[in-house]
């Protein structure tokens, strides 16, 4: 069962008069945890799991579903870029974001592994968002970063509905996206498209790395458990 920090969301819908906006940050890098690879593996898995990741929020109705979808990607992934989309995107619409990047205690990792989304960012957006709440508006925050769990309070003071996050290393961005986006794309609770994506990846997952003899799980998943953080549930759409 996907543990949450609070128990009490209240479903709501966004309201009509503004329109919604997928901020997509992409940059794969091409690192795998754990694996030294030359550049020129980590460029080509950089390279595959981008244009994989575009091709998906295509197939799954991504640009269907949302007014606008602005992706940011390789050298776009920056403290200043990320600002200034939020901002922009703020003023007429509702900014959902996904976060297909690593990940570090409280950081996203930027462009090419050598650039961090960090306090750079947090601050500024933290210093306007407290001087005028309506310079940002934030819906849901999905991330497949790793130790996304140690940004959810940052993303919920900027006023975001929902934020899920994994507790350490995340060995499962897929499944997990395509069934997180299957889901939410279909009218789903965000709370629910977080938890029946993590159900099915812990499941793969289970296959290479079962539980210890003991009963506990293996480093590997309990690391990837995905933990949602809200002040309210919300759907992208009412299916009704």
């Amino acid at each position: 069962m996907l543990a949450t920090a609070e128990r009490d969301f209240v479903r709501n819908t966004t309201p009509a008069a503004k329109g919604r906006a997928l901020l997509v940050v992409l940059e794969n890098v091409g690192y795998i945890s754990g694996l030294n690879l030359p550049g020129w593996a980590m460029a080509i898995i950089d390279y595959v799991t981008e244009e994989y990741a575009k091709i998906l929020l295509r197939l799954l109705g991504a640009h269907r579903r949302y007014d606008r979808v602005v992706i940011l990607e390789d050298a776009d992934v920056t403290n200043e870029k990320m600002a200034a989309a939020l901002f922009d995107l703020s003023r007429e619409h509702r900014v959902d974001q996904l976060l297909l990047v690593h990940g570090q205690q409280e950081c996203l990792v930027g462009y090419q592994g050598k650039a961090y989304i960090d306090g750079n960012l947090f601050n500024r957006l933290l210093e306007a968002y407290s001087q005028d709440p309506s310079a940002l508006d934030l819906g849901v925050v999905y991330g497949v970063n790793c130790y996304g769990a140690s940004l959810a309070p940052i993303w919920l003071a900027l006023g975001a509905d929902a934020v899920n996050g994994a507790v350490g290393v995340n060995w499962f961005p897929e499944p997990s996206l395509s069934l997180f986006l299957s889901r939410w794309l279909n009218g789903a609770t965000y709370s629910e498209s977080v938890a029946t994506s993590f159900r099915w990846a812990r499941r793969v997952g289970r296959l290479v790395w079962p539980d210890k003899a003991n009963g506990c799980e293996d480093i590997h998943i309990a690391g990837s458990r995905q933990i949602v953080y809200g002040r309210r549930d919300v759907r992208l759409f009412d299916p009704r």
